[in-house]
């Protein structure tokens, strides 16, 4: 396997340690980690995360659920 292309967030500002960055395998599976931590990595299907950035931009991550 090749190594994977990271590439940093785009509201990560400067030098700053604290970035999420994401990478795509040959596969297309898609790949994140801390930019502090990069030997922690989160690995993910592309609905999966499509999901998570949607439900992200809409905040409902900010509220807690209603069955919770």
């Amino acid at each position: 396997m090749s190594p994977l292309q990271w590439r940093k967030s785009s509201f990560s500002t400067g030098d700053a340690a604290n970035c999420v960055e994401l990478a795509a395998d040959s596969t297309g599976r898609p790949h994140l980690r801390e930019s502090d931590d990069p030997e922690v990595v989160i690995s993910t299907t592309p609905a999966a995360l499509r999901a998570f950035l949607r439900a992200a931009r809409a905040g409902t991550l900010d509220r807690p659920s209603e069955s919770a």
